[in-house]
Protein backbone atom coordinates (compact mmCIF):
# COMPACT_ATOMS: atom_id res chain seq x y z
CA UNK A 1 0.00 0.00 0.00
CA UNK A 2 2.54 2.34 0.88
CA UNK A 3 4.80 1.80 -2.73
CA UNK A 4 1.43 2.04 -4.53
CA UNK A 5 0.92 5.82 -2.35
CA UNK A 6 4.60 6.63 -2.80
CA UNK A 7 3.56 5.83 -6.96
CA UNK A 8 0.95 7.60 -7.35
CA UNK A 9 2.42 10.61 -5.18
CA UNK A 10 5.29 10.20 -7.80
CA UNK A 11 3.09 10.27 -11.04
CA UNK A 12 0.81 13.49 -9.70
CA UNK A 13 4.48 15.54 -9.26
CA UNK A 14 5.58 14.55 -12.65
CA UNK A 15 1.96 15.44 -14.00
CA UNK A 16 2.12 18.74 -12.30
CA UNK A 17 5.90 19.34 -13.84
CA UNK A 18 4.58 18.50 -17.13
CA UNK A 19 1.77 20.92 -16.70
CA UNK A 20 3.88 23.71 -15.38
CA UNK A 21 6.41 23.28 -18.23
CA UNK A 22 3.82 23.42 -20.87
CA UNK A 23 2.63 26.72 -19.72
CA UNK A 24 6.31 28.20 -19.26
CA UNK A 25 6.46 27.49 -23.10
CA UNK A 26 3.18 28.05 -24.30
CA UNK A 27 2.28 30.71 -22.11
CA UNK A 28 3.66 33.33 -24.40
CA UNK A 29 2.18 31.94 -27.92
CA UNK A 30 -1.43 31.34 -25.81
CA UNK A 31 -1.03 35.29 -24.85
CA UNK A 32 -0.32 36.53 -28.46
CA UNK A 33 -3.74 34.27 -29.68
CA UNK A 34 -5.87 35.54 -26.87
CA UNK A 35 -4.75 39.50 -27.09
CA UNK A 36 -4.97 38.74 -31.40
CA UNK A 37 -8.88 38.99 -30.36
CA UNK A 38 -8.74 41.92 -27.97
CA UNK A 39 -10.62 44.85 -28.79
CA UNK A 40 -8.29 47.11 -26.98
CA UNK A 41 -4.71 48.49 -28.33
CA UNK A 42 -2.96 47.41 -25.45
CA UNK A 43 -2.38 43.87 -24.07
CA UNK A 44 -3.69 44.67 -20.76
CA UNK A 45 -5.95 42.56 -18.42
CA UNK A 46 -8.86 42.94 -18.17
CA UNK A 47 -9.83 42.00 -21.37
CA UNK A 48 -11.08 45.03 -23.40
CA UNK A 49 -13.96 42.01 -24.95
CA UNK A 50 -13.84 40.35 -28.17
CA UNK A 51 -12.83 41.80 -31.09
CA UNK A 52 -11.39 40.51 -35.11
CA UNK A 53 -10.86 44.47 -35.78
CA UNK A 54 -7.01 43.41 -35.77
CA UNK A 55 -7.05 40.41 -38.50
CA UNK A 56 -9.12 42.54 -40.25
CA UNK A 57 -6.48 45.37 -40.28
CA UNK A 58 -3.76 42.85 -41.30
CA UNK A 59 -5.54 41.59 -44.30
CA UNK A 60 -6.45 44.71 -45.51
CA UNK A 61 -2.69 45.61 -45.11
CA UNK A 62 -1.20 44.63 -48.88
CA UNK A 63 3.13 43.72 -47.44
CA UNK A 64 1.02 41.42 -45.06
CA UNK A 65 -0.85 39.82 -47.83
CA UNK A 66 2.20 39.89 -49.85
CA UNK A 67 4.48 38.60 -47.17
CA UNK A 68 1.71 35.56 -46.24
CA UNK A 69 1.98 34.77 -50.19
CA UNK A 70 5.48 34.54 -50.08
CA UNK A 71 5.55 32.82 -47.34
CA UNK A 72 3.26 30.03 -48.86
CA UNK A 73 4.86 29.69 -52.04
CA UNK A 74 8.30 29.42 -50.82
CA UNK A 75 7.30 26.80 -48.11
CA UNK A 76 5.29 24.78 -50.59
CA UNK A 77 8.42 24.51 -52.79
CA UNK A 78 11.30 24.18 -50.36
CA UNK A 79 8.90 21.52 -48.77
CA UNK A 80 8.59 19.71 -52.20
CA UNK A 81 12.33 19.78 -53.29
CA UNK A 82 13.53 19.57 -49.60
CA UNK A 83 11.95 15.64 -49.16
CA UNK A 84 12.82 15.36 -52.60
CA UNK A 85 16.57 15.64 -51.41
CA UNK A 86 15.82 14.57 -48.27
CA UNK A 87 14.68 11.12 -49.59
CA UNK A 88 17.57 10.48 -52.04
CA UNK A 89 20.20 11.12 -49.15
CA UNK A 90 18.32 9.02 -47.00
CA UNK A 91 18.08 6.37 -49.48
CA UNK A 92 21.81 6.60 -50.24
CA UNK A 93 22.72 6.25 -46.29
CA UNK A 94 20.05 2.98 -46.36
CA UNK A 95 21.19 1.25 -49.23
CA UNK A 96 25.25 1.89 -50.55
CA UNK A 97 28.34 1.41 -48.56
CA UNK A 98 30.88 3.59 -49.75
CA UNK A 99 34.25 5.35 -48.70
CA UNK A 100 33.52 8.07 -46.91
CA UNK A 101 29.94 7.62 -45.52
CA UNK A 102 30.72 8.98 -42.42
CA UNK A 103 31.91 12.53 -44.15
CA UNK A 104 28.80 12.47 -46.45
CA UNK A 105 26.69 12.14 -43.64
CA UNK A 106 28.13 14.50 -41.47
CA UNK A 107 27.66 16.98 -44.19
CA UNK A 108 23.98 15.94 -45.01
CA UNK A 109 22.94 16.71 -41.47
CA UNK A 110 25.25 20.31 -40.69
CA UNK A 111 23.49 22.84 -41.04
CA UNK A 112 21.12 22.85 -38.52
CA UNK A 113 24.13 22.82 -36.82
CA UNK A 114 25.45 26.29 -38.11
CA UNK A 115 24.48 29.36 -36.51
CA UNK A 116 21.75 30.92 -38.03
CA UNK A 117 23.63 34.41 -38.48
CA UNK A 118 26.46 32.74 -39.98
CA UNK A 119 24.01 30.46 -42.42
CA UNK A 120 22.26 33.69 -43.03
CA UNK A 121 25.94 35.96 -43.59
CA UNK A 122 26.64 33.23 -46.22
CA UNK A 123 23.73 32.55 -47.95
CA UNK A 124 23.58 36.96 -48.59
CA UNK A 125 27.19 36.38 -50.04
CA UNK A 126 26.67 33.65 -52.15
CA UNK A 127 23.48 34.34 -53.44
CA UNK A 128 24.57 37.95 -53.62
CA UNK A 129 27.68 36.76 -56.23
CA UNK A 130 25.43 34.88 -58.10
CA UNK A 131 21.99 37.34 -58.85
CA UNK A 132 19.53 35.17 -56.78
CA UNK A 133 19.50 37.36 -53.81
CA UNK A 134 16.11 39.59 -52.65
CA UNK A 135 14.34 36.52 -55.27
CA UNK A 136 12.25 34.25 -54.39
CA UNK A 137 14.12 31.37 -56.09
CA UNK A 138 16.85 32.57 -53.72
CA UNK A 139 14.57 31.97 -50.34
CA UNK A 140 12.75 28.75 -51.82
CA UNK A 141 17.05 27.48 -51.92
CA UNK A 142 18.29 28.98 -49.02
CA UNK A 143 15.13 27.37 -47.28
CA UNK A 144 16.26 23.67 -49.16
CA UNK A 145 19.34 23.91 -47.47
CA UNK A 146 17.55 24.62 -43.86
CA UNK A 147 15.12 21.91 -44.33
CA UNK A 148 16.57 19.48 -46.06
CA UNK A 149 18.42 17.29 -43.08
CA UNK A 150 15.22 17.63 -41.64
CA UNK A 151 13.76 15.50 -44.51
CA UNK A 152 16.13 12.94 -44.74
CA UNK A 153 16.24 12.18 -40.89
CA UNK A 154 12.01 11.72 -41.40
CA UNK A 155 12.80 9.25 -43.90
CA UNK A 156 15.78 7.66 -43.04
CA UNK A 157 14.48 6.49 -39.33
CA UNK A 158 11.45 4.94 -41.82
CA UNK A 159 14.10 3.20 -44.16
CA UNK A 160 15.56 1.76 -40.91
CA UNK A 161 12.66 -0.55 -40.36
CA UNK A 162 12.54 -1.65 -44.27
CA UNK A 163 14.15 -5.51 -44.30
CA UNK A 164 17.08 -5.10 -46.37
CA UNK A 165 17.05 -8.42 -48.29
CA UNK A 166 13.26 -7.13 -49.57
CA UNK A 167 15.14 -5.08 -52.71
CA UNK A 168 17.65 -8.04 -53.64
CA UNK A 169 14.82 -10.32 -53.83
CA UNK A 170 12.65 -8.44 -55.91
CA UNK A 171 16.13 -7.77 -58.14
CA UNK A 172 16.28 -11.78 -58.50
CA UNK A 173 12.91 -12.17 -59.34
CA UNK A 174 13.59 -9.48 -62.48
CA UNK A 175 12.52 -6.46 -61.11
CA UNK A 176 14.84 -3.49 -62.07
CA UNK A 177 16.32 -1.15 -59.62
CA UNK A 178 13.95 1.61 -60.16
CA UNK A 179 10.89 -0.42 -60.58
CA UNK A 180 12.02 -2.46 -57.50
CA UNK A 181 12.10 1.30 -55.75
CA UNK A 182 9.11 2.72 -56.87
CA UNK A 183 7.07 -0.59 -55.93
CA UNK A 184 8.24 -1.42 -52.87
CA UNK A 185 11.05 1.53 -51.19
CA UNK A 186 8.57 4.49 -52.02
CA UNK A 187 5.28 2.92 -50.83
CA UNK A 188 6.98 1.91 -47.94
CA UNK A 189 8.48 5.22 -46.91
CA UNK A 190 5.19 6.90 -48.06
CA UNK A 191 4.53 8.11 -44.27
CA UNK A 192 7.70 9.45 -44.26
CA UNK A 193 7.80 11.42 -47.05
CA UNK A 194 4.35 12.63 -45.96
CA UNK A 195 5.08 13.88 -42.79
CA UNK A 196 8.51 15.59 -44.28
CA UNK A 197 6.46 17.90 -46.56
CA UNK A 198 4.38 18.90 -43.67
CA UNK A 199 7.19 19.48 -41.55
CA UNK A 200 9.33 21.01 -44.14
CA UNK A 201 6.80 23.35 -44.82
CA UNK A 202 6.52 24.42 -41.22
CA UNK A 203 9.98 24.90 -40.98
CA UNK A 204 10.21 27.22 -44.14
CA UNK A 205 6.94 29.17 -42.68
CA UNK A 206 8.71 29.99 -40.04
CA UNK A 207 11.78 30.49 -40.77
CA UNK A 208 13.42 34.19 -39.66
CA UNK A 209 17.14 34.99 -39.74
CA UNK A 210 18.10 33.28 -43.03
CA UNK A 211 15.39 35.06 -45.27
CA UNK A 212 15.82 38.34 -43.28
CA UNK A 213 19.49 38.54 -44.79
CA UNK A 214 18.37 37.76 -48.48
CA UNK A 215 14.56 38.26 -49.06
CA UNK A 216 14.92 42.10 -49.91
CA UNK A 217 11.94 43.81 -51.24
CA UNK A 218 10.31 39.70 -51.39
CA UNK A 219 9.44 39.36 -47.37
CA UNK A 220 8.06 36.38 -45.88
CA UNK A 221 5.38 36.86 -42.98
CA UNK A 222 8.11 36.76 -40.09
CA UNK A 223 10.39 39.45 -42.09
CA UNK A 224 7.30 41.62 -41.88
CA UNK A 225 6.65 41.34 -38.45
CA UNK A 226 10.38 42.72 -37.47
CA UNK A 227 9.06 45.59 -39.70
CA UNK A 228 6.28 46.12 -37.91
CA UNK A 229 7.77 46.08 -34.56
CA UNK A 230 10.61 48.31 -35.79
CA UNK A 231 7.96 50.57 -36.64
CA UNK A 232 5.80 50.77 -33.87
CA UNK A 233 4.77 48.39 -31.30
CA UNK A 234 1.23 47.51 -32.92
CA UNK A 235 -1.56 45.17 -31.77
CA UNK A 236 -1.48 43.88 -35.30
CA UNK A 237 1.70 42.04 -34.37
CA UNK A 238 -0.39 39.82 -31.93
CA UNK A 239 -2.77 38.79 -34.90
CA UNK A 240 0.03 37.79 -37.14
CA UNK A 241 1.82 35.88 -34.89
CA UNK A 242 -1.02 33.98 -34.28
CA UNK A 243 -1.74 33.79 -37.86
CA UNK A 244 1.63 32.15 -37.95
CA UNK A 245 1.67 30.10 -34.97
CA UNK A 246 -1.79 28.66 -36.65
CA UNK A 247 -0.84 27.22 -39.95
CA UNK A 248 2.66 25.72 -38.01
CA UNK A 249 0.55 23.94 -35.26
CA UNK A 250 -1.48 22.74 -38.35
CA UNK A 251 1.33 21.35 -40.57
CA UNK A 252 2.59 19.91 -36.92
CA UNK A 253 -0.35 18.47 -36.34
CA UNK A 254 -0.98 16.41 -39.67
CA UNK A 255 2.55 15.24 -39.83
CA UNK A 256 2.09 13.70 -35.96
CA UNK A 257 -1.53 12.06 -37.25
CA UNK A 258 0.46 10.30 -40.21
CA UNK A 259 3.00 9.35 -37.87
CA UNK A 260 0.07 8.12 -35.57
CA UNK A 261 -1.38 6.44 -38.23
CA UNK A 262 1.63 4.77 -39.60
CA UNK A 263 2.62 3.38 -35.92
CA UNK A 264 -1.28 1.98 -35.43
CA UNK A 265 -1.12 0.57 -38.73
CA UNK A 266 2.25 -1.52 -37.46
CA UNK A 267 0.62 -2.68 -34.49
CA UNK A 268 -2.03 -4.06 -36.46
CA UNK A 269 0.02 -5.74 -38.90
CA UNK A 270 2.21 -6.78 -36.07
CA UNK A 271 -0.54 -8.44 -34.05
CA UNK A 272 -2.37 -10.31 -37.58
CA UNK A 273 -1.94 -13.71 -37.71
Amino acid sequence: MKTDATGRLINCLLAAWAVVVFLFIFAPILSTVVFSFNADRFPALPWGGFSLQWYEAIFADATVRRGLANSLVVAGFASMVSTALGFTAAYVDYRYRFFGKAVYMALATLPPTVPVVIMGVAMLSFQGRIGLSGTIPGLVAAHVVVCAPFAMALVRMRLADLDKDLEPAAWNLGCGQWMTLRRIVIPFATPAIAAALLITASVSFDEFMVAWFISGLNETLPVRVLAMLQGQVSPRINAVGALVFAVSIVLVALAQLIAARRLAAGRIKGNSP
